[in-house]
């Protein structure tokens, strides 16, 4: 006779028992059932129409960043090849989650399988990190260009920036890569209903029959030392940056100079802003509707992705010519 399984969560663990002692073994499920927005289903519609947009402005805004530095000799200089791996980034991250966000919405297709929900988690928290960490080396580039002109040829030379962008992706890369191992190796054998839109680490850990403490644990330490590392550099940075500006002579030269980090204050603004709101209000926010927490969720990995090309094409001149020039020509 197949035993009954009985649960019980205290903080992170839960405790797990099965009335026939014959059936003892936990197994992984091969599905997952993800939710979409709970509370909303019936707007699932609705809802899916901004995101939709948001994804396709961001699709044609990052591509458009890629031809235009590539196309202009004038771009290839570390800041430029900074916002390619930004552009990059943002295409991976985005399309980690809306194609299937999307078929919940539109199609109600929910099952995900198992490893797919694994490699989805992965791909998301890893270029999460990954765009945390170029923000960072972006705002060494301002710092560098406007503290010490004279040396920022010698020290982000090409082959500067290739270590720099290699390092902040292996960073990423083995920071994450705990997340999905130990995901795997916990039992599920409860229930396998994701309440929410995609395969977030901390939604889909807390579905285990086990004591998560360390895969708990472990995500907050990496988001203290992701996050908080290169939040410290960026202050650091802008307040050298600010310093420089400062003891320019004159406010024309205060405020051309400050515009040239203008785009970039914008942009760490767009995504730290709503980063931190959803890790708070998903970790402390008990009273706060869970809706609410799944779309600010949706919305940190949604919105800098469309409103980086945005704002960098409108900010920086140079690409803003040269976009201006492709049209130009195509409508002569």
């Amino acid at each position: 006779m197949q035993g009954t399984l009985f649960c019980l969560r205290f903080g992170h663990l839960l405790m797990c028992s099965i009335s026939d002692s014959n059936t003892t073994d936990f197994i992984n499920p091969s599905t997952f059932i993800l939710l979409g927005i709970p509370g909303l289903e019936m707007a699932h519609v609705w809802i899916s129409i901004p995101f939709c947009v948001m994804y396709t402005v961001a699709l044609l805004g990052n591509f458009i960043i890629l031809f235009i530095v590539k196309k202009e000799p004038s771009l290839h200089e570390p800041m430029y090849y900074f916002l390619c791996m930004l552009a990059i980034t943002d295409l991976v991250l985005s399309t980690s989650i809306l194609p299937k966000m999307l078929s919940i919405f539109w199609v109600n297709s929910r099952k995900i399988d198992f490893s797919a929900c694994l490699t989805q988690m992965y791909f998301i928290h890893c270029f999460s990190a990954i765009e945390s960490g170029i923000f960072m080396v972006m705002a060494y580039d301002r710092y560098v260009a406007i503290c010490d002109p004279l040396r920022h040829s010698t020290i982000l030379a090409n082959h500067n920036v290739t270590k720099i962008g290699l390092a902040v992706l292996l960073r990423g890369i083995m920071l994450i890569l705990p997340y999905p191992l130990l995901a795997r190796r916990w039992p599920y054998s409860g229930t396998n209903i994701i309440p929410h839109s995609f395969c977030e680490h901390i939604a889909v850990v807390k579905l285990a029959c086990a004591d998560i403490r360390i895969s708990s644990y472990y995500s907050l330490a990496v988001a203290f030392f992701v996050i908080g590392m290169d939040v410290f550099f960026i202050i650091m940075s802008y307040t050298q940056i600010l310093r420089a500006i400062f003891s320019l002579p004159t406010k024309d030269a205060r405020v051309k100079t400050f515009g040239t980090c203008v785009s970039h204050v914008c942009v760490i603004l767009a995504f730290y802003i709503p980063t931190l709101f959803s890790s708070i209000t998903h970790r402390f926010g008990h009273n706060v509707p869970l809706y609410f927490v799944i779309l600010i969720a949706n919305v940190y990995l949604l919105v800098p992705p469309m409103l980086n090309p945005i704002i960098y094409g409108v900010r920086t001149r140079q690409i803003r010519d040269r976009l201006l020039q492709i049209f130009t020509h195509k409508g002569t």
